[in-house]
């Protein structure tokens, strides 16, 4: 049905020679009949009888004529004429008294918020594709609906136990007096239902360090993490005392992406190939005498050229071998952290084009719209867990009752 009635627009629209979008285009001729109707069937409901019904008389209340209101739709300003009743009661729902803006004006501005634009990179698309002209206040103020919203998100009580938490943070343009470069920490779980969700966002100080990780760790065990059984992480240099600090029995697991990309720092371009396809060797290894062997073989062969990679994995070997315990089914899931990886390329995405924010707020509001945001047809951070049943029994093999399957 909804095919056929979009099928029929078009052809409505060809046949006249008008356009579906903007004040005087197709759209906004059904968006007012629809507005229009709806405004309409609520004062009915409002009386208790319909227009001119004779059942009206000597009710005490009656319509009272109409006032001209003009509101911002999705496919541009559409003119309507809103019921008065005689008692001047009529509360209308569909278009509520005040308000020059129907929800779903609202969300398409959020959205494009949300997708990197500016604020007047918006108003200029407003203005391009539905003819209608919105303030950069406007804008704002729309946008700033969803603090409340971020707040309630990031206070919002967690899981006891997640059998896997991934962490990782992002660096954004932050203006605080001069523009910085600050660290967003980001924190994505899996629970034991297999569901990955954020667990939170925070704006650090300075530069990436493990101090600061400690109080993010922390606000999580005070928002009801109990216990972690896998952290999966980047090679931040005490990083890992944290995790153990918070959740001394967690397991600490140096994401093996981030290892290899830091080792190719050392090496020449020409070399990564060979480089990564002998490390491979390394971590797809079936168990840790085997990795050692395997690592021995591959400092003989690049050991010499370079050394700086030897020292990273020598340093970082205890951090990287815990994976090497599991099954494929649960490596695959704790030996990158790249589920946080596909979500910072999102935020990315979204911060590049603003060059700073002018507060954290600002910069944690566009980043919350990423993660509200799903994108259709693609992988997102948030979901369940490919494969998650036959991970789950390998993990209460492993940690026993330290699981709650409830």
């Amino acid at each position: 049905m909804d095919v056929q009635l979009a099928r029929d627009l078009i052809e409505r629209a060809q046949a006249e020679g008008v356009s579906l979008v903007g004040p005087d285009g197709l759209l906004a001729g059904v968006t007012r009949t629809v507005l229009q109707t709806a405004l309409e069937a609520e004062m009915t409901e409002h009386l208790g009888y319909d227009k001119g019904d004779p059942a009206g008389r000597g009710a005490g209340n009656h319509r009272n004529g109409s006032s001209a209101k003009t509101v911002r739709t999705e496919v541009g300003p559409v003119p309507i004429e809103v019921p008065r009743d005689r008692r001047g009661e009529f509360e209308p729902q569909i278009v509520p008294k005040h308000a020059r803006r129907i929800q779903g004006f609202d969300e398409a501005i959020i959205s494009l918020y949300a997708k990197g634009l500016t604020t007047g990179e918006i108003q200029a698309h407003l203005a391009e594709i539905y003819q209608t002209e919105v303030s950069r206040d406007l804008i704002s103020r729309v946008t700033d609906q969803v603090v409340d919203e971020l707040k309630v998100w990031q206070n919002r009580p967690l899981d006891r136990v997640y059998p896997v938490v991934l962490i990782d943070a992002i660096h954004v343009k932050i203006r605080e007096g001069q523009v910085t470069n600050r660290p967003v920490y980001v924190v994505v779980g899996i629970n034991c239902q297999g569901e990955r969700d954020v667990l939170g966002l925070w704006v650090g100080t300075g530069g990436e360090g493990a101090k600061q990780w400690m109080s993010v760790l922390t606000e999580l065990k005070n928002r009801g993490v109990a216990d972690v059984l896998i952290a999966c992480c980047d090679g931040l240099k005490g990083l890992p005392e944290a995790i153990n600090e918070v959740w001394p029995l967690a397991t600490v697991q140096e994401c093996v992406v981030h290892l290899v990309r830091a080792s190719l720092r050392y090496a020449s371009r020409a070399h990564w190939g060979a480089i990564t396809k002998s490390l491979r060797t390394v971590y797809t290894a079936p168990t840790v005498e085997a990795a050692e062997e395997r690592f021995d073989e591959f400092e003989q062969v690049w050991g010499a050229k370079y050394p700086a990679i030897i020292r990273l994995w020598r340093s970082s070997w205890e951090q990287f071998t815990p994976f090497l315990a599991f099954p494929p089914e649960i490596r695959k899931i704790i030996y990158t952290t790249n589920a946080v990886e596909s979500l910072n390329a999102r935020f990315r995405q979204a911060t590049r084009r603003r060059g700073h924010f002018p507060s954290e707020q600002a910069a944690l509001k566009v980043l919350y719209l990423v993660i509200r945001s799903p994108q259709r047809n693609r992988t997102n951070v948030t979901g369940r867990t490919h494969g998650w049943k036959q991970a789950l029994n390998t993990l209460v093999m492993f940690y026993g009752d330290r699981i709650s399957l409830n």
